[in-house]
């Protein structure tokens, strides 16, 4: 088995476990960030506040929704994400070790090169795997009036009584592919990747740990300051992604209708000013910085588990196989 296959499987299996950690604080982020009416925004409800208002005018299952296709988006993207990200790193690693034998260089991989190899890894999973986040998004979004919310049976008729009392019909992946194949056909899977891009579904990853001998806890330290600044550096154009995957509006109100990224932008300075980029940024900040960590800890730890379960292979088998 390949270096990269087993990071690629390793960070699939972190993104998952993380992302069932965190769901609840992700959905609860992404309605704060796709938040625009005003009266909601001066509230300014805290996020264990707002969780449990979802419970209480939605049930326990809105947080969870969108949670089937997000799992499947977050073991795609951390594959996708830490097999290229190995692939890359490695050719870096044979690119610095010929400049050293041509007197360039000391044989190491520099901060910047790290950066490109990153960054290059981030854009292969964002463009691979952007319609499966457009679907999440759409489903953490959609919300069910409650009870209280509804107008009282004394001021509808008749027949509208009789719709009021059915429950709403279900909303799920093959219902949100539909709608947004309704609005814009396989470009509205496509479409929104340039915000996407900038900044991307996987972890900030310029943390190299390997065979160091760095512990768990180090790498959980690490993995959660990395996501902490890439968090706060990138927040902007997250809530930017987040209004263009969300429902546009249909209401004819132009504020909450984009027509593309410097649209959106745009928009969100005239009618919301700059704090309007950085709705719930103190629940993205927690939600992100725990998965990251979770996930950084779980996945260096699977590496290892592989690599030394193939290395006594390779010992029983009178094999060698690289550690």
């Amino acid at each position: 088995m390949s270096d990269a296959l087993i990071n690629g499987l390793a960070g699939a299996g972190g993104g998952i476990i993380a992302q069932l950690i965190t769901y609840p604080l992700q959905t609860v982020n992404t309605r704060q960030q796709t938040e625009r009416d005003e009266k909601k925004v001066k509230r300014k409800h805290g996020t264990l506040e707002q969780m449990c208002q979802v419970v209480k005018n939605e049930g326990w299952g809105r947080l969870y929704s969108g949670l089937a296709p997000s799992i499947v988006g977050t073991a795609c993207s951390q594959g996708v994400y830490y097999y290229f990200y190995q692939i890359f790193r490695d050719r870096a690693e044979a690119i610095a070790r010929e400049n050293k034998r041509n007197g360039i260089g000391d044989g190491s991989v520099g901060m910047l090169s790290s950066l490109v190899v990153a960054a290059l890894s981030g854009c292969t999973n964002v463009l691979l795997t952007n319609p499966i986040w457009v679907v999440v998004t759409r489903m953490q979004t959609h919300t069910k009036n409650s009870k209280k919310s509804q107008p009282s049976h004394s001021s509808i008729a008749p027949d509208e009584k009789a719709l009021d009392s059915l429950e709403c019909p279900p909303y799920g992946t093959g219902h949100v592919i539909q709608e947004l194949y309704d609005e814009a056909g396989i470009s509205g899977l496509l479409e929104r990747c340039i915000p996407n891009i900038n900044h991307g579904q996987q972890p900030f990853n310029a943390i190299h740990v390997g065979d160091t001998g760095v512990t768990a806890l180090e790498v959980f330290l690490l993995g959660a300051l990395a996501k902490l600044g890439a968090t706060v550096v990138t927040y902007p154009l997250l809530v930017v992604k987040s209004r263009l995957q969300a429902k546009q509006s249909t209401t004819g109100d132009k504020r909450h209708h984009y027509e593309g990224t410097l649209d959106a932008i745009l928009k969100m300075i005239r009618y919301e000013g700059l704090h309007g980029f950085y709705k719930g940024m103190s629940t993205k900040i927690v939600q992100s910085v725990l998965a990251a960590a979770v996930l950084f800890m779980i996945k260096e730890e699977l590496v290892r588990g592989a690599r030394m379960l193939l290395t006594k292979g390779g010992t029983r088998t009178g094999r060698t196989r690289p550690a």
